[in-house]
């Protein structure tokens, strides 16, 4: 009689506490399962030591691409032990195999820490302590105090306290790229974008696209301050 054919083996579905369970066993803090499962790393490994969160991102490119931990050992030359500690953190892979394993799952080396990096990238302005930079409009008396940056990221985000002093002119010619978000604190102004001017005072806020002409048109009370925060995408590297 031929030889039956064995059936297919379904594939094991892993639940998250059983996850959990198998994490923390390997010493890794509870609820990066979440991480694995949903592949939003970021927030869920955000006490990862980088040894760890190198783990994270390996394992997670690795299930994506739907690969045994033996398969990606194999073609990235190393061994399958050697892997299994990479992935849980227990061992810090030389440049050397991270290149290889870069090589082999067909991404940047740089994502292997994009986890560890993203949850460090914080900025902290003590009040009154904002560079004042030096932008179109400053000669018309509009004083702008840089209140953070971005330190990473596929989006930059420059949030400004803007001044306008007693002295200051209308200036209604801004044009750059990106979004722009204005929140009014103090004064009054009648503030302009594209063909359409908005009254604003204390509290009131426009969101508006930044490409096309714009900025305080009518200073009806001042100084006044308020907000202003652009966001545009960070040009490659």
């Amino acid at each position: 009689m031929p030889a039956r054919t064995p059936p297919k083996a379904k594939p094991m579905r892993i639940s998250k506490v059983s996850l959990d369970e198998a994490l923390g066993e390997a010493g890794l803090p509870e609820g990066i399962a979440d991480a694995y499962m949903t592949g939003s790393s970021a927030a869920a490994v955000s006490d990862l030591t980088l040894e760890q969160a190198i783990g994270v991102q390996v394992r997670q490119l690795r299930r994506r691409v739907g690969i045994t931990v033996s398969e990606l050992a194999a073609s990235a030359g190393l061994s399958g032990g050697m892997l299994s500690k990479i992935e849980n953190g227990q061992i810090s892979p030389s440049l050397g195999s991270l290149q290889a394993l870069a090589t082999a799952l067909n991404v940047p080396l740089t994502i292997f820490f994009s986890t560890f990096e993203e949850k460090r990238d914080c900025s902290f302005v003590k009040a009154g302590t904002g560079v004042t930079i030096e932008r179109r409009g400053t000669k018309a008396g509009h004083q702008y105090s840089l209140l953070g940056h971005a330190l990473g990221g596929k989006v930059v985000v420059e949030p400004y306290l803007i001044t306008l002093h007693e002295d200051a002119a209308p200036y209604p010619a801004f044009q750059h790229e990106g979004t722009e978000f204005i929140y009014m604190l103090t004064g009054e102004v009648m503030y302009r974008h594209g063909d359409q001017s908005y009254h604003l005072t204390a509290g009131d806020a426009l969101l508006f696209d930044s490409g096309a002409p714009h900025g305080p048109e009518k200073l009806i009370v001042k100084p006044m301050t308020y907000l202003s925060i652009i966001t545009y995408a960070r040009e490659p590297t």
